[in-house]
């Protein structure tokens, strides 16, 4: 595996390398879409969106890996109460957001309200820049995440908004849980979940 394809322990430092690329790889994603309109900022307003997430949210709290084109968050099961937003970060979120904010805090509470109950860990965010798309960024911080949960005996949940991206979860042993739509039109949400493996997924 080429050394820039090998997940490595993100740190603060890498902040705005990991904006930056999630800002392309969420430029068409239909949840991103609705939150960030204007195409001539939709860049820029990622980057700085992702940027607060990982330095005042999953840094702190979550496990977070890159490769030298793609990032992933996940969230460890004994985390999950912890690496939620304070105060502080919604007022800068909203900030961001705009006249979206509101918007986007009725999608975080449905989706809240479909999370499951039971003990796991949350693949939060995991994108690759499409440049590198095809190079095997995404499926190598994937594995690395996946092995991780696996050898703590924990099934995995996440959610995603884009349909084309459900197959190669299901590549990994994900299966579909519950499809369910965001508020004001937005779009519909796949929520999937993953039993723990013996091994890690191929």
């Amino acid at each position: 595996m080429p050394i820039t394809i090998i997940p490595q322990t993100a740190t603060v430092d890498d902040a705005a390398q990991i904006s930056r690329t999630l800002a392309r790889a969420f430029a068409d994603d239909p949840m991103m879409l609705s939150f960030f309109t204007d195409d001539a900022t939709r860049e820029d307003s990622l980057a700085r969106y992702f940027s607060t997430l990982f330095t005042r949210q999953y840094v702190l709290h979550g496990l977070c890996e890159r490769t030298a084109s793609a990032a992933a968050f996940w969230v460890p099961a004994q985390a999950q109460e912890k690496a939620v937003p304070d105060a502080a970060t919604i007022e800068v979120l909203t900030g961001i957001l705009g006249e979206r904010a509101e918007q986007f805090g009725a999608a975080v509470r449905t989706a809240a309200q479909h999370a499951p109950q039971e003990p796991h860990w949350s693949l939060a965010l995991i994108g690759a820049d499409p440049e590198a798309r095809g190079q095997g960024h995404g499926s190598a911080l994937l594995r690395s995440g996946l092995a991780q949960a696996d050898a703590a005996g924990q099934p995995v949940y996440l959610e995603s908004s884009k349909p084309s991206n459900v197959p190669v979860y299901e590549h990994f042993g994900f299966r579909v849980r519950e499809e369910f739509e965001l508020p004001g039109g937005g779009p519909t949400l796949w929520g999937m979940w993953r039993e723990p493996q013996a091994d890690a997924a191929e």
